[in-house]
């Protein structure tokens, strides 16, 4: 499994990537000022980081538990991703509707948006992140 100090090097440069990404993007597709795209994500980035780091703690014990590995295949990979944006849309979904004063259908809208976006984004980061970082076990799984 992957060490404390792995885990945050992940979370961390998964969001500073994110926000470099979705604030322009969301402010484009939203036509609401930068300023307040950039507020939700920041404040985003923030819970997400948490959440983050206590999904994926739980989401490789029970990984590890179940099949032996923290390696993951394609098919758990897309489970991974759909699975964390759900709990996630639950958690950011009442403040994007408080802060940009838009109705919560609204918010449960443009929360839809950015997870699409935030799948694609996780898969091909955690894909891309396990090829640079790969975990010495998964070497020896391999053989």
């Amino acid at each position: 499994m992957r060490s404390p100090l792995d885990r945050l090097r992940h979370a961390v440069s998964y969001e500073i990537i994110a926000l470099i990404l979705v604030i322009p993007l969301g402010a484009i597709a939203f036509q609401m000022p930068i300023q307040d795209i950039g507020v939700v994500g920041v404040v985003g980035v923030t819970l997400a980081a948490l959440w983050n780091i206590f999904y994926n703690y739980i989401f490789d014990i029970i990984l590890k538990r179940t099949v032996g590995t923290t390696e993951k295949s394609g098919r758990v990979r897309v489970l991974h991703a759909v699975l964390f944006e759900v709990g996630f849309m639950i958690v950011l979904m009442p403040f994007m509707a408080w802060y940009l004063g838009i109705s919560l259908w609204q918010s449960f809208l443009m929360k839809v948006s950015f997870s699409l976006f935030y799948m694609v984004y996780t898969l091909g980061f955690n894909w891309a992140y396990d090829k640079l970082f790969p975990l010495p076990e998964w070497k020896n799984a391999a053989l």
